[in-house]
């Protein structure tokens, strides 16, 4: 796109008054940066991937009020994880890391487990263990 061309949209960083760079072809033909206010398509689309995000989340929230799901499931979709993840950071497999979701198991796992998680998930354990989606 010519540097002329850069969408100068609004965007949501509009309100901390930021712009992003974007690669451009000046008049010369050369590759050049311009600044962008934003695009109005990539707002759209970010915008529609952070409600889908955010469903995501509520959904997990459901599953733990229910008692089908404990918290290990809620704070990694609300931290934007996923199981493979989850499992590197807590140094365990992928079966180990989908157990502990069972709230059957996660009621029986060792201080350090609980410890390790809340460290991950940058929460207190007691916030960990006593949350229950409300």
């Amino acid at each position: 796109m010519k540097k002329s061309e850069v969408p100068q949209d609004q965007s949501s960083l509009k309100d901390k008054n930021l712009k992003e760079i974007c690669y451009a072809i000046d008049d010369d033909g050369k590759f050049t940066t311009e600044l962008s206010s934003g695009w109005d398509v990539k707002t759209t689309i970010q915008e529609n991937n952070l409600n889908h995000l955010n469903e995501i989340v509520q959904e997990a929230k459901l599953k733990v009020q229910k008692g089908e799901a404990s918290p290990v499931e809620y704070f990694m979709e609300l931290n934007r994880m996923d199981w493979k993840l989850l499992a590197d950071y807590m140094g365990k497999w992928v079966w180990q890391i989908k157990r502990h979701r069972n709230p059957k198991v996660f009621k029986n796992l060792s201080e350090s487990t609980l410890k390790k998680y809340a460290e991950t998930f940058n929460i207190s354990v007691q916030e960990l263990t006593t949350f229950t989606g409300n």
